[in-house]
């Protein structure tokens, strides 16, 4: 049958990926990708996009539609050879914003001000320092109250 997948062999192939090298698979992510890895990526990385390119090959890689809607994305504004880190959500919250917290049967809130934030009549310069004023031990400030 023209286009059938072979299963068996492409999990041949992908469970021969842990057998290689670490310079084997930066060989390979240097052919695929046309320049090196960034420095200190992880060897399960380097296998992930091997095995990546076994599948695209047996299987076909993205469709035209994906592929467009990831060209106008536009290229990256990053110039190392590295990938762009994660882009990192804006965390911003406004003086006069009220932060509540349920902690352990009691109700915590935190007036946010222009430079600190007040909480129990006191002055802290972080939400990490509030935190550990609530619960005596090291938080992140924006994750003890979700944000």
């Amino acid at each position: 049958m023209i286009g059938a997948i072979d299963h068996d062999l492409i999990a041949e192939k992908l469970s021969a990926i842990t057998q290689l090298s670490r310079k084997d698979l930066v060989e390979r992510w240097t052919s695929t990708n046309k320049r090196p890895p960034p420095k200190g990526i992880s060897r399960r990385i380097l296998e992930y996009s091997a095995a990546y390119q076994v599948q695209v090959k047996a299987c076909g890689g993205l469709s035209p539609t994906i592929r467009r809607k990831l060209r106008r994305k536009g290229p990256s504004r990053h110039k190392s050879s590295s990938a762009p880190p994660f882009p990192r959500k804006s965390k911003l919250i406004y003086p006069g914003t009220r932060l509540v917290r349920d902690w352990h049967g009691r109700t915590y809130t935190v007036e946010v001000m222009e430079n600190a934030f007040q909480y129990n009549n006191e002055t802290y310069g972080s939400l990490s320092k509030v935190a550990h004023a609530i619960t005596g031990a090291r938080w992140s400030g924006p994750r003890f109250f979700g944000l």
